[in-house]
């Protein structure tokens, strides 16, 4: 079993779905964890207890990364450092989704997105690298991208846009950042079921139909995200830098599943 014990985690967008089932995987194995989400509410404090609970110390901050980039960054990066100054991974999750046919869309969605699903994520990178060059930390980033990043989705153009970046931002990192002695990887879920899709999975047609379309015929919860992200921050992967893990039951693989005899 892989551990992480003597580091240390801020894991963005961690009260609740995939954000929080990498900051348990965090903690289960050993790794302290900082627990990040937009308010300091209910969501986020059980995450923290859920962590304390297997033995680290966990310590949960609040900030909106969708606003102004630099002063919101800023805001992050000071109070995770003073919840706890011995991070050495970045787990950058937090992001949005909002959508609309491509015809539709209007200029404050599209640049909210762009502003937390891309910019926040840069500086925020930024913001560590340059601390951990200053005091000489190996660190280790991972990127959290989708599916959506590789395979579009009828009206999810902003969304996919900014899941693009995120892949791209994965490799153009890694090339800045490896000879400098920081290891940046990212993950990219396939679909879960979360708060966010839950509505719409409880439609038993639909969740047939995007089991049919995944090879090993699954839509788990977001926890199969842990272990693929603890392996790519840990010492295992030390000479993995620059790449995009796709946890999507085999979905990105394939163009068409051939539909059964009854649909």
């Amino acid at each position: 079993m892989i551990r992480l014990a003597g580091h240390a985690a801020l894991v963005t967008g961690s009260s609740q779905g995939v954000g929080r089932a990498i900051a348990l995987a965090l903690a289960e194995a050993g790794a302290d964890v900082v627990v990040h989400g937009l308010t300091q509410d209910a969501l986020g404090q059980q995450t923290v207890e859920e962590c304390r609970a297997r033995g680290v110390q966990a310590a949960l901050i609040e900030g909106d990364l969708a606003g102004p980039t630099e002063p919101c960054v800023d805001h992050v990066f000071r109070q995770a450092l003073q919840a706890n100054p011995k991070i050495d991974i970045l787990v950058s999750n937090a992001g949005t989704y909002r959508e609309g046919p491509f015809l539709e869309m209007d200029y404050a969605t599209f640049e909210y997105t762009m502003r937390l699903n891309v910019f926040s994520h840069f500086f925020l990178v930024q913001r560590f690298a340059r601390h951990w060059v200053a005091q000489r930390v190996p660190g280790r980033v991972l990127l959290i991208g989708s599916i959506n990043g590789r395979l579009a989705e009828p009206n999810h153009t902003a969304y996919d846009t900014s899941k693009g970046a995120i892949e791209a931002m994965v490799k153009t990192l890694c090339v800045a950042l490896a000879p400098l002695g920081i290891r940046v990887n990212g993950l990219a879920p396939g679909l879960f079921v979360t708060p966010l899709t839950a509505p719409a999975l409880a439609d038993p047609r639909l969740r047939s139909w995007m089991e049919l379309h995944t090879p090993n015929g699954k839509v788990p919860g977001p926890e199969v995200c842990g272990a693929a992200a603890v392996f790519l921050v840990s010492d295992a992967a030390d000479h993995i830098h620059g790449q995009m893990l796709l946890v999507d039951g085999g979905m990105s693989a394939w163009q068409q599943p051939d539909p059964p005899a009854h649909w």
